[in-house]
């Protein structure tokens, strides 16, 4: 199977199979194939994996209970670190995080870290496996605002400790971005998004849904008139950006957080779903980030031809490189070093193409990327129906607005020092709500990181 250089290979559905259908790209290691490529790991006495990695997983340790046949053991190993274990083997960007860290990656292939991280956590789902509370109660209760990655993993932190928590979610279902944001064919809902949120329930955390903080209650309420001792704000970021362009307000535009959204938690891509979308003959995708490639694949498997137009080269797509093989692979279409200038619309007002203009490279900007300048004379049109904007998104002001002395930044984010630690006092905030839109696994090591800091606050008060 593994000749200790190179990774044993993951079996996926074909490209032209699985366009055309909702079901999991990639189909994940079996017993044998995960053994064998667990005894890749040279068990290193100083593992650079775990630093390269925003949670701490003790990665050696659960690789070895793998390679010794140990799932169970492995899981208990990753259940301490990961309230996501599935979610994270499945859309955590490894590759530059705890994978680019392995000594094995040196001279040939990185051993495959998050692929047996998924295959720990389905194999523990599939034996009825899950996690348990490392405490008693304490008495003291904590008010999580947010049930996306950095709520559930302070959540599930919290209650190991002791607390009393109670997640409060806006929408009509948990998960935040796993169930709204991330398409099915990437992170199936019902089969692992949903029982790792009842793996975190099971440690007695919980979750009640249609509460918009702000609105049904405010966090003052909860802290002077629940009993709250801390509140964790894990709203994230989910309000979207646009160019401002010309024709921005046509009908066939969308952001990318509607159009998933409407998709994946309002299931409407199924025809008989009552929320149905707009299903274009040929779709435009502005942008260049995971959002952007989930957005370009769920509209090919609506049935369109999908044009993914972004302003820089491939070299700087921000997007996981695995994402972009796979759209590649799907047949999207890529228009690089291409910005848009305007948005044609019919005498219906409807989207009938997408402006541009090429783009060259020049000096570096800000981020360090190169930044990119039109070239004089070079305007051209993407024939489209429809436009989807996936430009990054930024926090709901309604948190902020409506609790006094919580202080935010000028680009509305809430301000947190390293810890989590708000402008008021028991009031901490972690995840896209504080950086703006990021990963998964860096929204759950801020939660994990905010669990530990709310613990220390609580026992200082004390």
């Amino acid at each position: 199977m593994a000749d200790g250089f190179t990774r044993v290979p993951v079996s996926e559905q074909e490209p032209l199979v699985r366009a055309k259908n909702f079901d999991e790209v990639c189909l994940g290691y079996t017993e044998e194939e995960a053994v064998a490529e667990a005894k890749r790991c040279l068990n290193c006495k100083k593992p650079m994996c775990v630093e390269g990695c925003p949670v701490r997983i003790n990665i050696p340790a659960f690789i070895h209970a793998v390679a010794e046949r140990d799932f169970a053991g492995a899981y208990e190993i990753l259940s301490k670190s990961s309230a996501l274990p599935a979610v994270c083997g499945r859309v955590c960007p490894q590759e530059t995080q705890c994978e680019s860290k392995c000594v094995r990656g040196i001279k040939g292939d990185a051993v495959a870290i998050g692929k047996l991280e998924r295959f720990v956590a389905d194999r523990a789902r599939t034996d009825g496996i899950m996690p348990h509370r490392d405490n008693e109660p304490n008495g003291h209760k904590v008010a999580i605002i947010g049930s996306g990655p950095a709520g559930l993993t302070c959540a599930g932190d919290l209650a190991r400790m002791g607390y009393d928590v109670t997640i409060f979610e806006a929408l009509h279902e948990a998960g935040g971005v796993l169930t709204y944001g991330i398409p099915e064919f990437r992170l199936p809902k019902e089969k692992v998004v949903a029982p790792e949120i009842e793996n975190v329930k099971s440690l007695g955390v919980k979750i009640e849904t249609n509460v918009v903080v702000g609105k049904s209650v405010k966090i003052d309420d909860l802290m002077e008139k629940e009993g709250f001792e801390a509140v964790f704000i894990a709203s994230g970021a989910g309000l979207p950006m646009f160019m401002k362009i010309p024709g921005e307000n046509a009908k066939g535009v969308f952001s990318a957080n509607e159009y998933l959204t409407r998709c994946n938690l309002m299931k409407a891509f199924r025809d008989d779903s009552a929320t149905p979308i707009f299903k274009a003959a040929k779709v435009a995708v502005v942008g260049g980030g995971n959002v952007a490639m989930d957005a370009a694949r769920m509209a090919l498997r609506l049935g369109a031809e999908v044009t993914v137009v972004y302003r820089r080269s491939e070299a700087e797509l921000p997007a996981r490189a695995e994402e972009v093989h796979h759209a590649k692979e799907e047949g999207i279409k890529f228009e690089l070093l291409t910005n848009p200038v305007e948005i044609l619309v019919n005498d219906e007002h409807f989207v009938r193409a997408l402006k541009c203009v090429r783009m060259e490279l020049g000096e570096p900007d800000a981020s360090g990327r190169r930044r990119p300048v039109p070239v004089e004379g070079s305007e051209f049109e993407i024939e489209t129906d429809a436009v989807i904007m996936a430009l990054g998104t930024s926090p709901n002001p309604l948190i902020a607005s409506t609790t006094e002395g919580l202080e935010t930044n000028k680009r509305r984010c809430i301000d947190a020092d390293e810890v989590g630690q708000t402008s008021k006092k028991g009031v901490f905030a972690g995840g896209d709500a504080v950086t703006g839109a990021a990963t998964v696994i860096l929204a759950m090591g801020a939660g994990k990181t905010a669990a530990r800091a709310i613990d220390e606050y609580i026992k200082s008060r004390d």
